[in-house]
């Protein structure tokens, strides 16, 4: 048997797939990410008084439908059964290691019912909770996929779909209370976890080290999420080699057995239509394999309940609350075969009394470590830790402290553990750097038609070579392809461990395309502008939200005519200081529902810094966001102006196209002075964590002005549009329809957003 268990791991990128259909919310395990209770000192040795049987509970893996192993619990309680030892796979392993720490049926089953299902597969922390300068990575480069270059140059990525960031921290909440019990024969109720061996196929059996990780180990369903090391094994699903470990409870001393069995079986014929069906039904019958076999090993004194869950998927974990009561329906039905491991209630009080109180006070720490695998400095990480010794720790707070850690994307992995070392409590940080890297490809395709001949496709490319010291220095390597190249190298270093202050320089060449409309909208000429140049800078990050930034700008240029009358080739030369504000607290740039992003910019430009002419600008743009339940309004406004001087067509403002007052072609308006207000509309359709939907509406009201004296309300735009948008993998996607108040009409189809590097 385990020859073909080996041969069927050796494939596993196929049964990572097939998992992935058949298995997809086991991932939603992290269903425990809600706070609980703090750790105790007592512990039981799971040994059965004299004149009884020991008893043994066997919890087998099976997603969703695990969520039965509760109900079940629930009714072993309520007749006083006692459990002596407990064992787990996959699901099994999370509902019996949680039930062995000390927590309660009504518990575990407030976790499984309350989760946010949707945030738990999500191992980047909230948007919010990222650095300024990540956030502008999402508005630019929107493909989710990222490819990994290591140090030698080649190709890599991780080893699943999910590294398992929030669950890891979500056990680690949840198993607190217990933190300081490394063999798991000292829970309250011993305890172990089953897992596979990637390398050979084979069993493994978890009884002591991390509760945590063993549990995680035990759940790692392979190519999705990756697999966890424990003693230089690599750990996947234990659900391959057994997925209802009855041995092993007979191993730990059980004379007599509770077993459930929640596996979803095999599909029929009529079920199984493609290539993938064929994968995960091959799946299937491995669990059904080893689950059959060890079923076969049970005597008449054992007890087997196998819940009804019908169409209770394993990736259905929105359904726990139907596959509870299923459980609790199953061994209500067996109560005549459980009534034989019933204790009279002085008994069973005595038996609850052995396995000691859950303890829910916060420990004191006495020292802080950080276990760091990566390049960039301890003082780095430690920065973020706000953990103190001498103070309770805060749980919550150190949670959101990994979060800011995490959100730095250099680390594949940022956990924490309590430990004892010489009677002293401490907390240990182990941040591991991604095995990947430490450079990153990341990709972006911006695409527009309007229908009417103006097609602009834009491909980007951006190399980011993370950590290049210990302050987390960065390089940044950008290409563009398409209607307007562009080439940008840019070095940022951070000058302190919060990376509070920073330097930066950027050079770059690129061509872009400017046109020029009559007031009806016909193109008068084309220019294409080819231009070079370099940026200096220097500045401050404001916590996670902002960024303060100064320096100087210098690109000259070249602006062509290639459409329309033609005419000699004019230089337009930029060279000016600059001082720009900017914050971000939205929760998505495309389509938010919630925060803020304001920034502010001033230019100085004078011939003295290479500049074609003196003239200075200050431009203002804002969006606001707020959402009641899946209506969203956004509000937004730009303002911007020049004075001290005529600005060259370059530096020209730009107004037109898809939400920039719709209805007129792409960049139809330019000129000294602009201003637009808008106010949008959202309506979200679905919401998946691969992709969402929505229908909205917006009005705007604005113009660019060649005067100062012409920029009034009654000179300006009205105009107004009906769109559908969609997030999606590979970016935003809108399908529009705008007109203005002069009857201008215009139809829109956009792809991603608009790089800029």
């Amino acid at each position: 048997m385990h020859d073909g268990l080996e041969g069927l791991v050796a494939n596993r990128r196929i049964l990572g797939i097939a998992w992935i259909l058949e298995r997809p919310a086991v991932f939603a395990a992290l269903i425990f990410a809600l706070a609980a209770p703090w750790p105790c000192t007592a512990a039981a040795d799971g040994e059965a008084p004299a004149g009884r049987p020991r008893i043994g509970l066997v919890l087998g893996g099976g997603g969703a439908r695990g969520a039965a192993h509760v109900g079940v619990l629930k009714v072993l309680e309520e007749m006083r059964i006692p459990v002596d030892v407990v064992v787990g796979t996959s699901m099994g392993s999370i509902v019996g290691g949680l039930y062995a720490s000390g927590m309660t049926p009504q518990q575990i089953e407030h976790e499984l019912e309350t989760m946010d299902w949707d945030g738990v597969f999500q191992d980047a922390p909230a948007r919010a909770d990222r650095s300024f300068r990540r956030k502008q990575d999402d508005v630019n480069y929107a493909f989710k996929a990222k490819l990994g270059v290591t140090s030698e140059g080649k190709l890599s990525g991780p080893l699943g779909f999910i590294r398992g960031q929030k669950f890891d921290l979500a056990l680690n909440r949840l198993t607190q209370p217990v933190a300081d019990v490394t063999n798991f024969d000292e829970l309250h109720i011993p305890f172990r976890a089953v897992a596979t061996d990637l390398e050979t196929g084979k069993e493994v059996v978890l009884g002591s080290g991390s509760l945590p990780r063993a549990i995680r180990a035990s759940m790692a369903v392979p190519g999705a999420f990756d697999p966890v090391d424990i003693d230089g094994r690599l750990l996947v699903d234990g659900g391959l080699s057994d997925n209802v470990p009855i041995n092993v409870a007979r191993a730990m001393g059980a004379d007599q057995l509770i077993v459930v069995d929640v596996g979803s079986g095999l599909a029929s014929r009529n079920e199984i239509h493609t290539v993938l069906d064929v994968t995960a039904q091959l799946v299937s019958i491995l669990f059904t394999l080893n689950t059959e076999e060890q079923l076969k090993s049970l005597g008449p004194q054992d007890v087997l309940l196998r819940p009804q869950l019908g169409d209770i998927k394993p990736g259905d974990f929105k359904r726990v609350g139907d596959a509870i009561p299923t459980g609790e329906r199953s061994a209500r039905q067996q109560i005549p075969a459980l009534a034989h491991f019933s204790l009279p209630p002085e008994a069973y009080k005595q038996h609850i009394a052995l396995r000691g109180q859950r303890h829910t006070a916060p420990p004191v720490i006495q020292f802080v470590r950080i276990d760091n695998k990566s390049s960039i400095s301890d003082g780095l990480i430690r920065a973020r830790i706000s953990a103190e010794p001498g103070k309770p720790l805060d749980v919550a707070q150190l949670e959101k402290d990994i979060d800011r850690v995490y959100g730095l994307d250099i680390f594949e992995s940022v956990r924490y553990s309590v430990v004892q070392e010489e009677g002293k409590t401490g907390l240990v940080i182990d941040a591991k750097e991604k095995s990947w890297g430490p450079g990153y490809l990341q990709f972006g395709l911006a695409t527009s038609n309007n229908f009417k001949g103006d097609n602009v496709t834009r491909f980007g490319v951006l190399y980011r070579r993370t950590a290049i010291n210990s302050l987390n220095g960065e390089l940044r390597a950008g290409l563009q392809l398409g209607d307007e190249p562009l080439i940008s190298t840019e070095i940022y270093q951070p000058l302190d461990e919060r990376s509070r202050y920073f330097v930066a320089g950027k050079i770059q060449y690129s061509e872009k395309n400017f046109n020029t409309f009559d007031k009806d909208g016909r193109n008068l000429a084309r220019y294409r502008v080819e231009s070079h140049g370099i940026e200096l800078a220097g500045g401050r990050e404001l916590g996670l939200w902002g960024e303060a930034r100064v320096g100087y700008r210098w690109s000259p240029g070249t602006a062509h005519v290639t459409t329309g009358n033609p005419a000699a080739a004019t230089d337009i030369n930029q060279g000016e200081l600059f001082a720009r504000l900017s914050a971000d607290k939205l929760d998505n740039p495309y389509f938010p529902r919630s925060g803020y992003f304001g920034r502010i910019e001033y230019r100085d430009a004078r011939r003295e810094f290479g500049s074609s002419a003196d003239y200075k600008q200050v431009d203002l743009a804002q969006v606001y966001a707020r959402s009641w339940g899946e209506h969203t309004l956004i509000g937004g406004a730009i303002v911007a102006t020049s004075f001290d001087g005529t600005a060259p067509v370059g530096a020209l403002y730009r107004l037109g196209g898809f939400l920039r007052l719709s209805g007129l072609q792409e960049d139809q308006l330019s000129g000294p002075y602009a201003g637009l207000l808008s106010l949008t509309y959202l309506r979200r359709l679905y919401n998946t964590q691969i992709a969402n939907a929505y229908v909205g509406a917006n009005a705007q009201v604005g113009n660019v002005w060649q005067h100062a004296g012409d920029v009034s309300l009654n000179n300006s735009i009205w105009s107004g549009s009906l769109f559908v948008g969609a997030g999606t993998p590979i970016g935003p996607v809108y399908l529009g329809y705008g007109v203005t108040d002069r009857q201008q009409r215009s139809l829109y189809l956009m792809v991603g957003p608009r790089f800029t590097f």
